[in-house]
């Protein structure tokens, strides 16, 4: 092992320095330093050598460079073992440094603040603190590089136990660390940069066209998405398990996006969160996003047993709940206002509940809530409606990415294709009917009595099964009810349950080569209907 004798520190993450500094003031380590943290150091009374006085040349361009200097990297990347080398460090006046203790510019949460500017966000691209670490990564045998203020504790106990020392071991993991910082750090720049391109191209190319009826989107195929694609996440928390106990896994926010959701949620109370709870506290939330109103889903194994609009939180929550209580055991419940009393006591009176996740929690509510030990509460804070973002599918070697289905529609946007045009009371739970069916397992059918689903058909392999569930599910509340699909009916035999069902208006997107037929039958049945042209499939 290698006595330190020389550290060079320059870091925005000033926590943790303090006491890091003092120790190695105590070992009598030379310290080299830049702008403000040299500030800091000397002001807890250790003496510290600028960097410009080191090298003999000025920080400058507002600080852009101040370390980009062969003073530097040469005392730095020399091999202390290499004959040549050393003859010319000794030949050019460079120092060694022995030591590099450097973060870098927040560039993450920079471009994470809102409505952030294009130039503060360049101005937080590190230049000089990853050319440091990466020199002395590179020379990890030669040079302990610090990376990451938690290490200090650590780094700083080994050089007191081994006379300024540190192990080859922890010389290698601490190296390899940086590696795995800067390319996360760069993966960040790069992914932040390509959405400004694609922005850019967008406005050039004026391929952005909004149908001011269904508000689709044409991009080109592939437009926007890069021939190599980066993504940088960092772990939230280790689970205790997967979706199964026999797997390992772990929780990862992205670096890049800040929405709403349980990437950036707080948990108030309960057991810690596992694998499925988390897929499933998402699917919550997105489904209430999508509503001004008072609104509430009761999520299992990421389908909803039930979602309402109400006039209250507390109906919301009750007429989702009803929608299919005996598969509500054990479920997620997602509410898209703060919980109050009354929605509080609602949920505890339902039986089994695993979590809430919510904007927020009156302090009466919590405190009831809290009873239920095991009970986990969510809190995500105001919501901002639907927010845009990628969605990513992970198969066996490789990955498949796609927009967010954040297509919406509104009344005028529907084509009525039958003899009998749906009423007002009709369109309106069609409307809620197709604003829920996107978020349930293909092939889904959603029935709804107003605002509220009364029967719900998921993940079927046929659409006329999802149909016959969706009515079994209801138990009788199927007639006079509305039914979202979430694709076409390739034949009649869906509309004959419709029928038989008493269903009154059905909403989907057509398309099928059969669609006359499914028309007619559903003129011979009295069965109004709507388009919307286009289809919320979800595998």
């Amino acid at each position: 092992m290698r006595k330190i004798k020389r550290a060079l520190i320059s870091v925005s993450d000033k926590s943790g320095l303090e006491q890091f500094a003092k120790g190695l003031n105590e070992l009598g380590i030379e310290i080299l330093s830049t702008g403000g943290t040299a500030k800091m150091i000397a002001g807890l009374g250790i003496k510290v050598r600028a960097v410009s006085d080191y090298t003999g040349f000025p920080e400058m361009l507002d600080g852009r460079v101040k370390t980009l200097h062969p003073k530097i990297h040469g005392g730095l990347l020399s091999l202390r073992d290499n004959k040549s080398h050393m003859g010319q460090v000794r030949e050019h006046g460079i120092e060694l440094i022995d030591m590099v203790v450097v973060n870098l510019y927040p560039f993450e949460k920079t471009v994470a603040k809102e409505g952030v500017k294009q130039e503060e966000a360049i101005e937080n691209i590190d230049i000089g603190g990853p050319s440091m670490l990466r020199s002395a990564a590179k020379n990890f045998k030669d040079v302990v590089v610090v990376c990451n203020p938690d290490r200090y504790g650590e780094v700083l106990s080994e050089m007191q136990k081994n006379d300024g020392a540190v192990s080859d071991s922890l010389h290698f993991r601490l190296g390899v660390e940086v590696f795995e910082k800067t390319s996360a750090y760069d993966a960040a720049i790069y992914g932040y940069l390509r959405k400004q391109v694609g922005r850019q191209e967008t406005r050039d190319m004026g391929q952005e066209t909004w149908d001011k009826g269904q508000g689709t989107r044409d991009m080109g195929q592939g437009a926007g998405f890069p021939d190599d694609l980066n993504l940088s996440f960092e772990k939230v928390q280790n689970l205790r398990y997967g979706e199964n106990p026999h797997q390992k896994a772990a929780f990862y926010r992205d670096k890049n996006v800040s929405p709403v959701g349980i990437s950036n949620a707080r948990q108030l109370h309960g057991k810690e969160l596992s694998f499925n709870n988390i897929i499933d506290l998402d699917a919550a939330l997105e489904i209430v996003k999508a509503f001004k109103s008072p609104a509430a889903s009761v999520i299992k194994h990421t389908n909803p047993c039930g979602a309402a609009q109400a006039e209250t939180l507390k109906k919301a929550y009750l007429d989702g709940l009803d929608c299919d209580r005996l598969s509500a055991f054990g479920s997620i419940v997602g509410v898209n206002r703060k919980v109050d009393k009354d929605t509080a006591e609602a949920i505890l009176s339902a039986g089994f509940t695993e979590c809430v996740i919510a904007p927020g929690y009156e302090e009466d509510a919590l405190q009831a809530l809290k009873q239920k030990k095991n009970l986990r509460l969510i809190e995500v804070g105001p919501l901002k409606g639907i927010e845009k973002d990628y969605d990513l599918k992970k198969v066996v070697g490789g990955v498949l990415i796609q927009d967010r289905d954040i297509l919406g529609i509104e009344e005028k946007g529907l084509k009525v294709v039958t003899k009998k045009k749906p009423t007002a009371s009709e369109i309106e739970s069609l409307l809620f009917g197709w604003r829920i069916v996107k978020h349930v397992r293909s092939n889904a059918i959603v029935l709804c009595d107003g605002t509220r689903t009364v029967g719900i058909g998921a993940g079927q392999m046929s659409r006329v099964d999802s149909m016959i569930i969706a009515i079994r599910k209801s138990g009788g509340r199927s007639k006079g009810s509305t039914c979202a699909s979430d694709a076409f009916f390739p034949k009649e035999d869906a509309i004959d349950e419709a029928k038989k069902a008493g269903i009154t208006s059905i909403i989907q997107p057509g398309g099928s080569i059969r669609d006359e037929d499914v028309i007619k039958a559903c003129d011979e049945a009295g069965i109004s209907m709507v388009f919307t042209g286009a289809r919320h499939f979800k595998h």
